[in-house]
């Protein structure tokens, strides 16, 4: 294996993904435990994790209900605190930071994309991805712009007046996507982004995210339990029992504009995606 792959990792508690040659961490996890106290249980979801994550990686995070992922990215997503261990967002120790200084970190510096969408029903597309702009106080002018700009980049133009009632699933986690682009994040969060998409429309949102993160080296972490999904990735790290039991680089890695080129392309009758009104 080349030196400047990414090192694989069991669980004996080493860091892994430190590369020189990706620059410095834009997150970094060291010892990293995570309890919830149930009356006289307590339920330990983290146990220990030390990693880094570069700027420009594309990584997959997998692991069974239960492994410790989805509180892993919580944490990642200063959505909650660790009970102990450090957490480096770019440099920033959050640990210490109060919840509003959280909540401006999540809304300026991360992205979050959801499996349901999270859209809001009656409001357009442009609306709703206006709102994280609106929240940072940008005047209404740059605004739109924004917004416009955003939805062109994950190819929704000429839909912005559409409600999500309007749109396909594929459509709106288009549009869930370009939300989370809108205040120009160093990292992306998604938490299985295509697990309510049949397999064409998945694709086609990993082809988005493989070109986020090549052209714009936007730094995404993605959650999901389909392997041909994780193969799109450039590094998979699977939880187990609330540690890394694995971190590895992806060889012979898919490109999904090329996967699309091979398969069918749904016609509206056929598409399970496509919302009531204009199902056959």
């Amino acid at each position: 294996m080349p030196e400047e792959m990414l090192e694989s990792k069991s669980e004996t508690g080493l860091e892994t993904g430190k590369s020189p040659a990706l620059g410095a961490p834009v997150i970094q996890v060291e010892s990293l435990h995570k309890t919830y106290d149930l009356g006289e249980v307590q339920v330990h979801a983290l146990r220990g994790v030390s990693l880094s994550v570069h700027p420009g990686e594309l990584v997959a995070v997998m692991g069974a209900s239960g492994s410790g992922k989805s509180t892993f990215m919580n944490l990642i997503g200063c959505l909650d605190r660790p009970t102990r261990g450090r957490y480096l967002l770019e440099g920033q120790d959050v640990a210490g930071l109060s919840k509003r200084e959280l909540a401006a970190i999540r809304n300026r510096r991360i992205g979050f994309v959801f499996q349901g969408f999270n859209l809001l029903a009656r409001t357009s597309a442009l609306e709703n991805v206006e709102l994280p702009l609106i929240y940072s106080g940008v005047p209404q002018q740059q605004r739109l712009q924004r917004a416009r700009a955003s939805l062109k980049l994950v190819g929704l133009e000429g839909r912005e007046e559409h409600h999500p009632s309007q749109l396909s699933g594929g459509q709106q986690q288009r549009v869930a996507i370009a939300r989370a682009l809108v205040n120009n994040p160093s990292i992306v969060l998604a938490d299985e982004p295509t697990g309510n998409l049949d397999s064409r429309t998945s694709v086609e949102i990993m082809e988005i995210f493989q070109r986020l993160n090549e052209e714009r080296n936007i730094t995404i972490l993605l959650v999901t339990h389909e392997p041909d999904v994780s193969r799109f990735a450039k590094r998979v790290i699977m939880f187990r029992d609330g540690k890394v039991r694995c971190d590895t680089e992806v060889e012979d890695r898919a490109v999904a504009g090329e996967v699309l080129a091979t398969m069918p392309v749904l016609g509206e009758d056929d598409d399970e995606d496509a919302p009531e009104e204009v199902k056959g």
